[in-house]
């Protein structure tokens, strides 16, 4: 791409100018693991059943009545149907089950697909993203480990065992779990304590990598418009014609003539492209829009009372990480309070405690709750989260750590000073009671309690398309309602969502989308050009 940007073709996906318009047929938002998956499918890599028998006989039994059909062209709600999993899509526990069968038992069996490559058969497109191809991955700290398998990370024909051997050979690391350095590739630390490095999870930096190696590997850079970040998506409704005021004849308003610009059902996607220094505006007219933005763009907040002191009060562990390679922070430190009971406030207190720095954990649920994420995580696998967990339902606390469970922050007071409200109580008359206030002097606030997806460039926020129109779009309460095997919005044609905003958290279950959506688009196509396809 041009550093200034002389020639607006060379964005990828254009198809030609209209009036200072891009077109392309699939204009993909969000360049994280579902977009870069979709990408894949879009440019003409088509999976097929492969020789592999399947371990449940009722799927492989579907598989085999079309083995030289691409799983593409098939029926998705019929082979996938019965399936069961941790997924609420039934497209994605079908991909899953054919990447990585029989998983949740434990098994490493090999993947039942095979991936054919169909040049002809590539739909036009772009992938926009901020940053690296990646997205949110990008981002996050590269020294955690990931909550998945390292196999449950890759994306279609590139495994990331194999990626990793080569990638990680002699690198090291420090590790935030202990402070020291040594090599990545170990199996487990060496040096006591909780166990810092596992040879089936993986380091997220490595994570970040593989997606950007994986974009570079496949071929698929040329769709990827890096640095780019969308303003504005709305319904367009097209006609090509106008009528000449003097006589009265219909013209063409596309000098063109191109059939794209003639389709009903069009949107318009606007956007800003950050070039080093310069900014470039673009837009694209496509008849189909993919909403892959995941959900971490937007810290959830709470709502404090009082002194709203900006420097006490973050929600990104890194603003702590700065603070304590500034020497704000350290053991003699007031401590830092961290709010939340999910595995980023556990990341945070791991880091923490690794620099010494005393931390007060407060959270609202009990720590016998069923709903926490720490009770479903196998210890052997997750031991530094088991750690904290344990820490959590000490009542006598560890050594500069002390938590606070059904406890919530009520009040910001002059001095850092800040107020926890307890659990109400019932007395011995039975009457129930207010729970009791304590005072905590902190260095700074940590509020790790989620996020919300950035739908800024939609109406509303994108309310109108969610499951429930009159609440804010939230991927495990309120996701963005879709047919479960195309991933088209319920609410609005054309406009299609992946990954965390219809409720899939999981790497190893986005690609469940991008399946979904490109069988849709393959179909259609089919059924208005056969001969193409």
């Amino acid at each position: 791409m041009k550093e200034r940007m002389e020639d607006i073709q060379d964005l990828p996906g254009s198809q030609g100018t209209c009036t200072g318009v891009l077109h392309t047929d699939v204009v993909v938002i969000g360049n994280g693991p579902s977009g870069i998956c979709l990408s894949y499918l879009l440019s003409g890599n088509w999976p097929y059943v492969n020789n592999h028998p399947h371990p449940n006989h009722i799927l492989e039994r579907k598989l085999r009545e079309n083995p030289e059909c691409s799983i593409l062209q098939q029926d998705l709600q019929y082979l996938s149907e019965g399936l069961e999993g941790r997924s609420n899509n039934p497209v994605a526990l079908l991909m899953d089950s054919l990447c990585h069968p029989n998983a949740d038992l434990g098994t490493d069996e090999p993947s039942c697909l095979q991936w054919n490559h169909h040049p002809a058969r590539n739909i036009p497109h772009v992938v926009l993203g901020k940053g690296p191809p990646g997205g949110a991955w990008q981002n996050m700290d590269g020294s955690m480990l990931t909550l998945s398998l390292g196999n449950w990370m890759e994306l279609p024909q590139m495994e990331f065992r194999q990626w990793a051997q080569h990638h990680r050979s002699e690198r090291k690391r420090t590790c935030m779990r202990c402070g020291q350095t040594h090599c990545i590739s170990l199996p487990r630390s060496q040096h006591g304590g909780v166990n810092c490095v596992r040879q089936d999870r993986a380091y997220i930096s490595d994570v970040a990598q593989y997606y950007s190696d994986y974009v570079k590997h496949m071929g698929l850079e040329k769709n990827f418009l890096v640095g780019s970040t969308v303003t504005s998506v709305r319904r367009l409704v097209v006609d090509c014609a106008f009528i000449n005021q003097e006589s009265g004849e219909q013209e063409a308003s596309c000098q063109l003539h191109r059939p794209e610009c003639c389709r009903m059902n069009m949107w318009e996607v606007q956007g800003i492209l950050q070039v080093g220094d310069i900014e470039q505006p673009f837009c694209y007219h496509a008849p189909h829009v993919v909403m892959a933005t995941g959900t971490t763009d937007i810290p959830n907040r709470i709502d404090l009372k009082g002194d709203s002191n900006n420097e006490v009060v973050v929600h990104d562990l890194r603003e702590i990480e700065k603070a304590i390679a500034n020497k704000e922070l350290d053991e003699h430190s007031d401590p830092v309070m961290v709010i939340g009971a999910g595995l980023t406030a556990a990341d945070a207190i791991l880091c923490l405690r690794s620099c010494k720095v005393p931390v007060v954990h407060v959270f609202r649920r009990d720590v016998k709750d069923q709903g926490l994420i720490f009770r479903t995580l196998p210890d052997g696998l997750y031991p530094e989260y088991h750690k904290v967990y344990q820490m959590m339902k000490s009542k006598d606390g560890y050594p500069g750590y002390k938590s606070y469970p059904r406890h919530e922050v009520v009040e910001m007071r002059a001095g850092r000073k800040c107020v926890l409200k307890g659990p109400v109580r019932r007395c011995l008359i039975g009457r129930m009671m207010e729970g009791a206030e304590k005072v905590v002097n902190v260095s700074k606030i940590l509020v790790l309690i989620g996020a919300s997806p950035n739908l800024s460039f939609l109406g509303n926020n994108g309310m109108d398309l969610a499951v429930d129109s009159t609440k804010q779009v939230s991927c495990k309460k309120n996701p963005i309602d879709v047919d479960p095997y195309t991933f088209e919005s319920a609410k609005a044609r054309g406009l299609y969502a992946v990954g965390p905003l219809v409720g899939d958290n999981f790497v190893r279950f986005v690609k469940g989308g991008p399946l979904g959506i490109a069988s849709h688009l393959v179909k259609t196509m089919m059924d208005s050009d056969s001969t193409k396809w």
